[in-house]
């Protein structure tokens, strides 16, 4: 008997032995997987890190950055007590405010719409349609639009002179630039966004909604009380990346799409526009990596925040 339990005891360990090898080799295999993208990551994300001291610097070329002269917060000056400091503050603020929110409701209602589709190859279909503007360059965007919105011959004005309404000067009235842009936004991320919630949905388990249409659950139902709240921590996840760059905005799209247009500063001049423009004019690097920085702190400290608040009142849902 004592021979059994031993020889069984044996088995078992050999059996443990095994397991655990086992996991090791998918771990190696999953690191080995991952190695390029985190080389990446450290090369693009954190070795530039160690060019934050360029922020406090008066860069001269000729001396080199480690010779250049120290001038403190001096680059800081250049957005805090510029005249236009406080517009494109708002600017930014108040933009990426209203992508995050409306973005987040029409990315989660275009997936829930594709989850009610039935047939796949229409579901395929759409996925691609959706999808595809995120590719577009913001240059060609920026052509395109340009023959939508062109006072002359733009196809709006057209279509707004067929209607028996008076043209628009699209260029030169900034109050209607704030829809523009957001809808060029949808246009080019609404893709990109849905899948990913589409996904999360798409990994809630079916017993949860049959169970639900045992009960004689309505689609609405089974929407508001099984997939949101099941989708909720990647909703918040996918929230709280975008909030922390929130002072950071889509250079492209605020800069293509309307083009360098001064009549249109009020309402699409960003900071990170507005640094460019700088730049080109004053050549300062020291200013533009102050910039930078100060939207990077400032982008960190909201994650933070924001973290705190979720871990608060749904600790399962919090970044960490």
């Amino acid at each position: 008997m004592s021979t059994l339990q031993a020889a069984s005891s044996h088995g078992a360990q050999r059996g443990k032995k095994t397991h655990k090898g086992l996991q090791t080799n998918n771990t190696y295999q999953l690191l080995l997987m991952a190695s390029p993208a985190v080389v990446l990551i450290f090369i693009l994300n954190y070795i530039p890190m160690f060019g934050v001291f360029i922020a406090f610097k008066n860069i001269n070329l000729s001396k080199g950055f480690f010779g250049s002269e120290w001038v403190g917060l001096k680059n800081f000056k250049f957005l805090f007590t510029s005249s236009d400091a406080a517009r494109i503050t708002v600017n930014t603020v108040s933009m990426n405010l209203l992508f995050i929110i409306t973005g987040t409701i029409v990315s989660v209602a275009f997936a829930l719409m594709l989850n009610e589709i039935g047939k796949r190859w229409i579901v395929k279909t759409l996925q691609t349609t959706y999808f595809f503007p995120y590719f577009v360059s913001w240059v060609v965007a920026g052509f395109m639009f340009y023959s939508y919105f062109n006072v002359q011959y733009g196809m709006l004005n057209n279509l707004l002179l067929k209607l028996g309404f008076q043209t628009v000067e699209w260029y030169s009235k900034p109050q209607y630039w704030p829809v523009i842009l957001l809808f060029v936004y949808l246009w080019k991320y609404i893709g990109y966004f849905s899948i990913i919630y589409y996904a999360g949905i798409m990994g809630i388990d079916c017993e949860y909604y049959e169970a639900a249409a045992i009960d004689g659950a309505s689609k609405l139902d089974m929407v508001t009380k099984i997939t949101i709240p099941l989708l909720s921590p990647l909703i918040i996840v996918m929230l709280l990346i975008q909030l922390g760059k929130i002072f950071y905005s889509d250079f492209g799209l605020f800069y293509f799409i309307p083009g360098d247009n001064g009549a249109l500063y009020s309402t699409t001049d960003v900071i990170d526009t507005y640094v460019f423009r700088s730049f080109k004019v004053l050549g300062d690097i020291g200013m533009s990596s102050a910039a930078g920085l100060y939207q990077s702190l400032v982008g960190f400290v909201l994650v933070m925040l924001s973290n705190i608040v979720v871990r608060k009142y749904s600790p399962d849902n919090s970044l960490f």
